[in-house]
């Protein structure tokens, strides 16, 4: 049988090698946009899954109630949580959160997180959320598991340095009703009296100390700014 398949012409013989790079010389003079990291950052999208923090009520008190259920939910195992009771008799370690119990250790791994968001998912207080902040490279690999002191948001106006009481007259569901504003002048005077000390990296008012490097970052529709101890 004669073979009806055309054989080439010769100009598609000669052109043929060189057919392949067409995409190459079609951009080879287009413009592109050079990202020009670290010296110009582009923002994240406002739900970006960055770095985690650990959130206070408005008079200082933590969010986090040592449930453990970010552990349980995180699939790399890069969450340990070990949660302890709230003590506010003479001579114990006081109040830190409005709950019955608070996380005494929070750690985060992040040679093993995976930035997924379901420990986020599991919080029942929206204790934990994660920041916009996604520069987490290090030399150290110790460096990179993040403690609670270092995860903890900072003290913003209007709140008090864990433990003292809570707002009198106030039960644990009015925190998450947000009926609190404010840290009281009752509470105040006990932090006063008791000398609290505040986190480590934070002064007093929860303005960064020196020696601790500041990251302002978005977090759903706001700013606020991170104290990140290097």
């Amino acid at each position: 049988m004669a073979d009806d398949k055309k054989k080439p012409s010769f100009l598609a013989d000669l052109f043929a090698p060189v057919g392949g790079f067409g995409v190459t010389f079609a951009t080879m003079f287009r413009k592109l946009e050079t990202e020009e990291y670290p010296e110009e950052k582009r923002p994240t999208q406002p739900r970006y899954h960055g770095r985690h923090q650990l959130n206070r009520h408005a008079d200082g008190l933590e969010k986090c109630v040592g449930c453990e259920l970010c552990a349980w939910a995180c699939p790399a195992d890069a969450i340990l949580v070990e949660g302890a009771s709230n003590d506010d008799s003479d001579g114990g370690t006081g109040r830190f959160s409005p709950g019955e119990r608070y996380g005494r250790v929070y750690q985060i791994n992040y040679l093993r997180c995976i930035f997924c968001g379901l420990c986020i998912e599991a919080c029942p207080t929206r204790a934990l959320t994660m920041t916009n902040f996604y520069e987490l490279a290090d030399n150290n690999r110790a460096d990179l598991i993040f403690t609670k002191e270092q995860l903890l948001a900072p003290l913003a106006e209007g709140m008090l340095p864990a433990p003292h009481p809570m707002v009198e007259g106030l039960e644990e569901r009015d925190y998450y009703q947000g009926k609190v504003v404010r840290a009281t002048p009752e509470q105040e005077a006990w932090v006063t009296e008791h000398d609290a000390q505040p986190e480590d990296g934070l002064a007093p008012s929860g303005d960064p100390v020196e020696g601790v490097d500041t990251v302002t970052t978005r977090q759903v529709g706001r700013d606020t700014t991170e104290a990140v101890r290097r």
